[in-house]
């Protein structure tokens, strides 16, 4: 599990991925995590299995190895934990979950 403490220092981390699994229209409801590319939880496999070039096209960065840290967030940490495992079994052995995720962000920044 990711801490809030890794997720804010993610913009410090840029071999680190920041992945936020929540809707677009969640996301514009409430706001973005900092350094975090959107992937609804519904295209993720779709989005991780892109080729390189695609996926950078697509999010804006480069598709992350399959050894890189991967965290992801939702609105309460379900989806965040869906999408770790899920990511696990395409093989990116380093990822996983911000438990508290928007949430705990929220109420931790005073949003």
């Amino acid at each position: 599990m990711a801490s809030y403490e890794e997720v804010k220092d993610m913009p410090n981390q840029p071999d680190k991925y920041l992945v936020d699994v929540r809707n677009k229209s969640e996301l514009e409801e409430t706001g973005v995590l900092p350094a975090s590319i959107n992937i609804p939880l519904a295209d993720l496999e779709a989005a991780f299995n892109l080729p390189d070039a695609d996926f950078a096209k697509s999010f804006g960065r480069a598709k992350p190895a399959t050894d890189a840290v991967v965290v992801f967030s939702c609105k309460a940490g379900g989806r965040a934990a869906r999408a770790a495992n899920l990511a696990k079994t395409l093989g990116f052995a380093n990822a996983k979950a911000y438990a508290g995720s928007w949430t705990e962000w929220a109420q931790k920044e005073g949003l």
